[in-house]
This record gives C-alpha cells, structure tokens and sequence, in this order.
C-alpha cells in the first residue's frame, strides 16, 4: 500500500493541487493519507531520507510511499513512477495535449496570486499551517497577504487570465470532449481538474468565474469527479 503525503487543512482537504491523488485514484491503487501540516513537512520528508529538491523550497507536498519503501515529492515524478509501476490504465503522459496544459498553468495563476491567495489562510489551513503561510508568503512577495489582496485589480487580474482559459478551451474541445483527448482522460485532465478543484476549496466564486469564461472547464470537472470523490476529508 502506497503512504500518501498531502497538506493537511482545516477540512481535512488537501491543499496541493491534487494531481497525484487524481492519478491514484484514477489507477484504482490501493493508499493511506497521512496529514502534514506545513510546519512538519520538511522535517518529515527529510526524516525518510529524502535529497531535497535542487531549486526553490527543499521539501514540497504531495510526497509518497512506495511499498518498496521509495519515497518521492512532485506529482509530476509521482505520476511518471505510478504510470511506470502502474501502466494500466494509462494517463498518457507523453501525450502532446499535456505539454500544453503544463504550459498555460502560470499563464492561469500568476494574475490571480492577489485574489486567491490572500484566502488561503482562512479558507483551508488550520492554525499552524495558517502562520506558517502567512510568514512565509511575506517574506517571499515582501508584503503580507492582506496587502497582496488590497494591492491587486481583480478585475484586471481575470481581463489577464481570459485568454489563457480560453486557450485552454481550445485543448478540450479540439478532440470533442468533454477531455483534452476527447473520450479518453489523460494526466493533461488531472492537471487543470486539481487547479479548478483548489479554486473550488478557496472560493467557490473564483471556480464559478473561471468556468463561466470557460464552459467546457466546468464539463472536463463534472467528467471527472469520479476521481475527486476520495480526498480523505
């Protein structure tokens, strides 16, 4: 049984992006959650012997447990290590779609970083994780997050991001749908689908925004909610 790490929050959701536990649940593979929260993360991954990562923060969230007892970080190196123990079903990671979905994630956040993440703290975390974010997020923008959210346009935020959600529109519907590749899910789905799903925790408004611009964003989440169903609330 794989050991899954996520971040732990005040509903007990996890507040990565999600997309390692889409492709467990998408491979039906067996898995425990086990909740960190943000202050504990580093000195636990570090605890299983973990290198850290070689660039930006040392020890990030998602992690797991292989039963082998192999521990790794990134859902992206998660999924290609899942996929490669795992290879039915496929999430068809050297599909071309995905490339181009992991291509426009900045392009969809980025703007945002003033809307959404001012809400986080209150929104999902619990106390510990809360400060943690609060602190660390000051000293990354050099502003606290109170006045990240006073300094940004909303308004000009989304007139920024609307053509990256149409663009991304265009992927999901070039097959027909209702995913990137048409009838059949791929990794590329999981990945836009744990962006919605972490809008959706934050603020249901900030989901309803983006799906609006986008129609087919809500189809692609409704298609796959069978795979959001177990988050381990």
């Amino acid at each position: 049984m794989e050991e899954y790490f996520p971040q732990i929050s005040r509903m007990g959701n996890p507040t990565d992006n999600g997309t390692a536990r889409l492709a467990l649940n998408y491979k039906g593979i067996d898995y425990e959650t086990k909740w960190l929260e943000y202050p504990d993360v580093a000195p636990t991954l570090e605890s299983f012997g973990l290198p850290p990562n070689s660039e930006g923060t040392p020890y990030t969230i998602p992690a797991l447990q292989l039963p082998d007892g192999t521990h790794m970080m990134d859902s992206r190196k998660i999924a290609t290590e899942l996929e490669h123990r795992y290879p039915s079903p496929s999430l068809r990671l050297d599909s071309p779609v995905l490339e181009k979905v992991e291509g426009l994630i900045q392009r969809l956040t980025a703007p945002l970083v003033g809307v959404f993440m001012p809400k986080v703290p209150m929104a999902v975390l619990n106390p510990p994780s809360a400060e943690y974010f609060e602190r660390t997020r000051a000293k990354r923008f050099g502003k606290t997050l109170s006045e990240l959210g006073k300094d940004s346009d909303e308004e000009t935020a989304w007139a920024q991001v609307e053509p990256a959600l149409k663009e991304m529109g265009d992927i999901l519907k070039a097959e027909g749908g209702p995913f990137a590749l048409g009838k059949t899910v791929s990794y590329a789905d999981f990945v836009i689908v744990s962006l919605l799903h972490y809008a959706k925790r934050i603020d249901e408004a900030i989901f309803e925004r983006a799906v609006v611009i986008e129609p087919s964003l809500r189809i692609v989440y409704d298609a796959s909610k069978q795979w959001l169903e177990r988050d381990d609330r």
